[in-house]
């Protein structure tokens, strides 16, 4: 499943769901948990369900609610039987989170996407993912929860990086997802009308590991979808790191363009052609 973009849209919002589809994302992730109020959770449910069954044209994944809150059990209850392609697990506390998640859905779930930063606890557990990696679609993070979490007054400075507290938090959600061998997921950008803003911030995420990158709003997709995508220049030189290996088998380094190669740029010229598949 590509994921380099996976739009938000709020479960209540039936009518979004179509032009949402149509935005470009690799995947929705239909949402029961933070923009749908306690009144509504019912409607966005039977809604969400409904997509799911008859109206699903690409992959979708559903945010369910924390566990522990009354509201958990319902969601899974209205929507496994939908058959969603991934549960995101908002709160998660590291493996024995997944873990719950399982026994809680009557031990089987689509793959689970835990947002793995929002809560103090679950920093402390972003090295344990690996043993529940079979069960994951990935690990991504959030900036807005943990600093509620714990009475920060923001996550950002005001021109708007994140402050040394969240880029240590940021960084070990990404080194937990390799260490677990899953796709690292980028956190939203939420200012929707900073396309320069945003179209940096994507550089960023890919530049540091991340393969992928959640959105907020439809206008944001495009910009994330061509920040992680390989561009035409880096499939050129993926192509000839691998053809000058094969070229000369059992070789530990090479020169390439006046430039050193060795082991761990073939490994990632593979990367780079993995991602244009």
């Amino acid at each position: 499943m590509k994921l380099r973009s996976l739009l938000f849209v709020p479960g209540d919002r039936p009518d979004r769901f179509a032009k949402a589809a149509a935005s470009g994302a690799d995947a929705l992730i239909l949402d029961l948990e933070d923009s749908v109020s306690v009144e509504k959770k019912p409607e966005a449910r039977a809604a969400i369900a409904a997509w799911l069954k008859d109206g699903r044209t690409l992959p979708c994944f559903v945010r369910i609610n924390p566990l522990g809150g009354d509201e958990t059990r319902a969601d899974l209850a209205a929507i496994l039987p939908a058959g969603p392609d991934g549960i995101v697990l908002p709160k998660a506390e590291g493996a024995p989170s997944v873990r719950a998640l399982i026994e809680l859905a009557g031990g089987s779930t689509p793959p689970i996407l835990p947002i793995a930063s929002e809560t103090a606890a679950a920093v402390f557990q972003l090295s344990t993912y690996g043993e529940v990696a079979t069960h994951l679609a990935g690990l991504t993070w959030g900036a807005e929860d943990l600093p509620a979490a714990i009475g920060a007054t923001a996550s950002r400075n005001a021109d708007g990086s994140y402050t040394a507290p969240y880029e240590m938090v940021r960084a070990l959600t990404l080194f937990g997802a390799h260490a677990a061998a899953v796709t690292a997921i980028e956190t939203v950008y939420p200012n929707i009308a900073d396309t320069d803003g945003l179209a940096a911030y994507v550089a960023r995420g890919r530049r540091d590991g991340f393969t992928g990158m959640m959105a907020i709003h439809p206008a944001q997709v495009a910009t994330i979808n061509a920040g992680f995508s390989p561009s035409e220049a880096e499939i050129a030189h993926a192509r000839a790191v691998v053809q000058a290996f094969a070229a000369n088998p059992g070789a530990g380094a090479l020169k390439l363009d006046g430039k050193m190669i060795d082991q761990p740029h073939l490994s990632q010229a593979r990367k780079v052609l993995a991602q244009t598949g």
